[in-house]
């Protein structure tokens, strides 16, 4: 985990290294951005088993501390910045923003319930000391329909989220596009602040894996196919592909039957419309391989026989 926008800058010895080998990219490499969505091509196979698709970025704003480091005046500050910011929001962004503190039992339970509200008690951000003073400072901001949501301080500052039930990427990077434009515009009229940007590591996260674009996109796809041939052997082909699996209870939650979470491995190096275009194009090869697999794996064996079993 990353303490300030500076640690990341100033670090590069030990962290360029680590950088470069998880983002498949080389040692001259700099961010580039692109969220252009008309340069898209195709969208996933509409026949292809998808639940949901999700596409997220993080960002943090200028002057205030990363997770590991922040203070608690400035980790309220951010939520302060943020409430006030959102009330701009307009037409399809439009929404609410709720605060874990002092949130209503049940507000909260049915924000968890339908997996919009992230939680307390994971190892790696309570070791970073990401979650002190918990759970003040921290928040969720939804649109009407639950298709547009900001986390507020959580792993990082801000997570921008676009998500709906199906796999229609293409129109939820698009909202996503105007969220980031959104949220951007509205902490700069009301701070003045800008997003931490560097013109070689992109934007500035908690979490070295998130440095570029910071993006994530992902589909919840059944392959049972891929499940039976083994998992590993799943993880190994989404590699080539360069794409991530993880089971559909988070980063750390284990794999449960034979859906699975894909989305993007790399963020930084690639630009938004690259990330989004391998990630369709990636999820289309798995559901075309997972097809043949199902074929191989139950197909009925061919019987040949001299006499007929019918009378």
């Amino acid at each position: 985990a990353v303490v300030s926008t500076q640690s990341a800058i100033t670090a590069g010895d030990v962290f360029d290294p680590i950088i470069q080998e998880y983002h498949g990219i080389s040692a001259d490499a700099k961010h580039t951005s692109d969220m252009d969505f008309s340069k898209i091509t195709g969208n996933v196979n509409p026949e292809a088993p998808v639940h949901s698709t999700r596409i997220r970025v993080g960002r943090s704003i200028d002057g205030f501390g990363l997770s590991p480091g922040i203070t608690r005046e400035q980790r309220v500050g951010v939520e302060n910045l943020f409430k006030t910011a959102s009330a701009n929001f307009k037409d399809e962004l439009a929404g609410t923003y709720y605060p874990l503190a002092g949130m209503e039992e049940s507000v909260r339970q049915q924000l968890v319930d339908d997996h919009f509200l992230f939680v307390s008690g994971d190892r790696n951000l309570t070791v970073a000391g990401m979650e002190r003073d918990w759970p003040e400072g921290r928040g969720i901001f939804h649109n009407k329909e639950k298709t547009f949501l900001v986390w507020v301080n959580e792993e990082d500052q801000l997570r921008i989220i676009s998500m709906e039930k199906g796999g229609d990427v293409l129109g939820v990077f698009k909202r996503l596009a105007g969220g980031i434009e959104a949220v951007k515009d509205s902490v700069k009229a009301e701070s003045g602040k800008d997003f931490c940007l560097d013109e070689k590591y992109g934007y500035v996260h908690s979490c070295p894996t998130n440095l570029g674009t910071g993006m994530r996109a992902s589909v919840h796809i059944d392959l049972p196919g891929w499940t039976a041939h083994g998992v590993d052997k799943l993880k190994a082909r989404c590699e080539e592909l360069s794409l991530q699996p993880r089971g559909t209870r988070g980063e750390s939650g284990g794999q449960t039957g034979c859906t699975y979470d894909i989305s993007n491995k790399h963020r930084l190096g690639y630009s938004e419309v690259q990330l989004i275009q391998t990630m369709i194009d990636g999820v289309n090869k798995l559901y075309d391989e997972d097809l043949e697999l199902q074929k191989k794996l139950y197909a009925f064996p061919e019987i040949k026989s001299v006499n007929s079993l019918v009378a």
